[in-house]
């Protein structure tokens, strides 16, 4: 007698239980670090292009240094028509402690004309938009659209790409496919709260050599639990 296929009905359950833990994941996160994005978003700002300039000199930095930055940065180049006129070497003096700082001026520079020049000195709320800036990926655009305007956006970094790993919420080593991944797990109006969920999680708990797996509140839903 020829084996009969499973249905359907038989599989569903299987593709529903990766929803089901990551709605778990969500809800223990979500306990652990209350608030809304713009709540947990580390990085001091009062307008969206701050809060753009602080996420490009975040990258390899980390946020108490450019924390300590932006407050003189801004005394000296109020506007991104100040930054766009600014003298580069001056700017890279500005901003040198937070590492890799000559790159880091050409990419505010750039991006503050682009916003001059573009955007009527305002900053753009379309992810198309944000990464034709120069020096913007999908990272500073997903920050900037979640925490300054409060849209669907989910920033992917070193710490959420690990947790996504072993949480077992992706597989791929692609930033954009892991974005695509957890988009797929988590409602729209979560994506820049969880995103900064995981990178606290990354940062106080699973943390990269010796995760704290005997504190963990997701220790139970996490496959690699006890394997570090």
């Amino acid at each position: 007698m020829p084996s009969v296929p499973r249905t359907r009905r038989v599989d569903a359950p299987v593709r529903r239980r990766p929803l089901v833990r990551a709605r778990k994941i969500s809800e223990r996160l979500a306990a652990s670090y209350p608030g809304t994005a713009t709540e947990l978003c580390a990085l001091l700002h009062h307008n969206p292009f701050e809060l753009l300039v602080a996420t490009i000199l975040s990258a390899q930095c980390t946020d108490e240094r450019v924390n300590m930055v932006m407050p003189a940065l801004f005394a000296r180049y109020p506007t991104p028509a100040d930054f766009a006129a600014a003298d580069r070497e001056e700017l890279e003096s500005l901003i040198r402690s937070t590492g890799f700082f000559r790159s880091k001026a050409s990419h505010i520079i750039g991006a503050a004309e682009a916003i001059v020049l573009r955007h009527s000195g305002e900053v753009p709320d379309t992810m198309e938009e944000l990464t034709a800036l120069p020096g913007v990926g999908r990272k500073t655009a997903n920050v900037v659209l979640s925490v300054a305007f409060g849209l669907p956006g989910l920033p992917v970094d070193t710490h959420v790409m690990r947790l996504s790993h072993r949480l077992a919420l992706s597989d791929s080593a692609d930033p954009v496919k892991i974005e695509e991944d957890l988009c797929g797990l988590f409602r729209p109006s979560e994506w820049g709260a969880m995103s900064l969920r995981l990178i606290l999680h990354g940062r106080r708990v699973c943390i990269a050599r010796r995760p704290r797996c005997e504190v963990c509140e997701l220790a139970d839903l996490c496959p690699s639990r006890g394997k570090f």
